[in-house]
């Protein structure tokens, strides 16, 4: 399965984006599927985390900001960034997981930038 993420760009602070993740195919064992982001010089971190469409959960720095959703249609998902901050200017990356299988797919990422 191969991912690919886009809808980044550049953006000056309070504004939104639209991140989209689109799968190459369907694989029925997938049960979670989230957003990461590497800022500079940083480690990259979980953003965002759906299981099954239903649960979804936030890092506390984005939680009220951006929302996770699944996108049938592409077999991925999408994630809605509104008041964005200079914080999360940085390398966003979708991955879908089988956690029976101990398996993770990662996009090749797409690049925020939010400017003050």
């Amino acid at each position: 399965v191969q991912l690919q993420a886009s809808g980044g760009g550049l953006v000056q602070a309070g504004g939104s984006l639209r991140l989209s993740c689109a799968a190459s195919s369907s694989i029925s064992t997938i049960d979670s599927k989230a957003w990461w982001r590497q800022a500079p010089g940083k480690q990259r971190e979980l953003v965002a985390v759906t299981y099954a469409g239903v649960i979804k959960d936030y890092a506390p720095a984005v939680k009220g900001r951006f929302t996770i959703s699944e996108d049938n249609a592409k077999n991925g998902i999408l994630l809605q960034m509104n008041s964005l901050e200079p914080e999360d200017t940085g390398v966003y990356y979708c991955r879908l997981s089988d956690s029976r299988a101990g398996k993770d797919y990662w996009g090749e990422g797409t690049l925020v930038t939010v400017s003050s």
